[in-house]
C-alpha cells in the first residue's frame, strides 16, 4: 500500500503532537489520538485531499473526546 505525501505528513504531525501528552487529561489525550487517527484515515481514504484530512481529524477528535465520557458511565 502506498501512502500519499499528505498522509505521511498527517502521521508525522500526529506523532509529534502525541509526544507532548504528558500534562493532558485522559479526555484531551483521547481527543488528540482521535484527531491524529482521523486525519490519517481521512487523508488515505480521500487520496490526500486537504478537505478529507481536516474532516477526518475533526471527526476523529470529536469521537475521541466522547470516548472518555462513555467509559466513565459504566
Amino acid at each position: 500500500m502506498r501512502y500519499t505525501k499528505s498522509a505521511m505528513i498527517a502521521l508525522l504531525a500526529g506523532t509529534l503532537a502525541l509526544s507532548g501528552c504528558a500534562g493532558m487529561s485522559t479526555r484531551q489525550q483521547n481527543a488528540a489520538v482521535g484527531a491524529a487517527v482521523g486525519g490519517v484515515a481521512g487523508a488515505v481514504l480521500t487520496g490526500g485531499s486537504a478537505f478529507g484530512t481536516v474532516g477526518g481529524a475533526a471527526v476523529g477528535g470529536i469521537i475521541g473526546h466522547g470516548v472518555d465520557g462513555l467509559s466513565k458511565k459504566k
